[in-house]
């Protein structure tokens, strides 16, 4: 769709406005403005006048307020923990605004200007103790189970080690050993760079996007080793729900069991020096028949 000066092209859940060089630019603050009205409105027409079911969320998205999709047990578990958290955070923001609507109102002194003086209550502090108390045992169970759940590596089928560098990641599958002899003796290594914004293809994302990507299989358990060979970094993607420093001289390890194929974008979350936000993360996902298929590719 083309007006004077826009190119709309429809990507995913939004809209990208690309202008025309050919037309004259409008201000600033008209362009902005567009731009955000037809990525609402867009939106809008999809999911509830449509009602069209949209892709995964497994990058960053334009006003997104929420988790991406989960792609883990892992990830779903610590969706459904903030829910929880957030249900009790509710009904104690109602108590305590109502506590205090109903102090301002019913305590102003033209209505009461002579105040009560009370400086003991046994029955309210026997309340306010047991509540909060009863409370915080809700949400202190799931978090144990999850927390305890997330250090567990349950006997993995795949071994990857993540390395990072400044500012790149390196790879290594060192379950597999190729009969012809390489440079990584025979096992499948590779480093994964960001590609420039000058490569980017319609579609890719800005940032995100890697020339080599991990490729995991799906319902399969597999073990990140991460560590790193200069300073430290942090291998975190969001749809996975793993979040893991890289510390030199030091192997941590996280675990992925993919419920789901798709592309799954991360960045490195720990501040690595000057170019800190530009080594992405990309791990794909695909059926065993695949991954088998991309293994003997690589060992070839």
């Amino acid at each position: 769709m083309k007006d004077a000066n826009y190119l709309c092209v429809a990507q995913g859940c939004a809209v990208l406005l690309v202008r025309d060089a050919s037309q004259p630019s409008l201000p600033r603050s008209c362009t902005v403005f567009f731009g955000h009205f037809v990525n609402l409105f867009m939106y809008f027409l999809k999911t509830q006048i449509l009602n069209y079911k949209l892709a995964f969320l497994d990058a960053p998205e334009v006003w997104q307020i929420g988790f991406q999709d989960p792609a883990t047990p892992m990830m779903q578990g610590i969706i459904d923990l903030h829910h929880d958290i957030l249900f009790f955070g509710l009904i104690i923001l109602t108590f305590v605004l109502w506590m205090l609507i109903r102090g301002l109102s019913e305590f102003y002194y033209t209505k009461n200007p002579i105040p009560a003086r009370i400086v003991h209550g046994t029955t309210i502090e026997i309340i306010w103790t047991i509540i909060p108390s009863v409370i915080l045992m809700f949400i202190a169970i799931p978090s144990f189970a999850l927390l305890y759940s997330m250090d567990e590596v349950v006997d993995p089928a795949v071994t990857i080690k993540a390395i990072g560098h400044q500012w790149y990641w390196s790879y290594e599958y060192s379950d597999y050993s190729s009969p012809v002899p390489s440079a990584q003796g025979g096992q499948i290594a590779f480093d994964s760079y960001m590609v420039d914004e000058d490569e980017l293809e319609l579609g890719d994302l800005r940032l995100l996007e890697v020339d080599n990507r991990i490729v995991v299989p799906i319902k399969t358990h597999v073990r990140i080793i991460i560590t790193s060979a200069d300073v430290i970094h942090s291998w975190a993607v969001p749809s996975l729900g793993i979040k893991c420093d890289a510390i030199p001289g030091r192997l941590n390890q996280a675990s992925i069991f993919l419920r789901r194929e798709g592309v799954f974008y991360g960045q490195c979350s720990e501040l690595c020096g000057v170019n800190h936000a530009f080594m992405p993360i990309v791990v794909e996902g695909v059926n065993l028949d695949d991954y088998v298929a991309w293994v003997s590719n690589h060992l070839e």
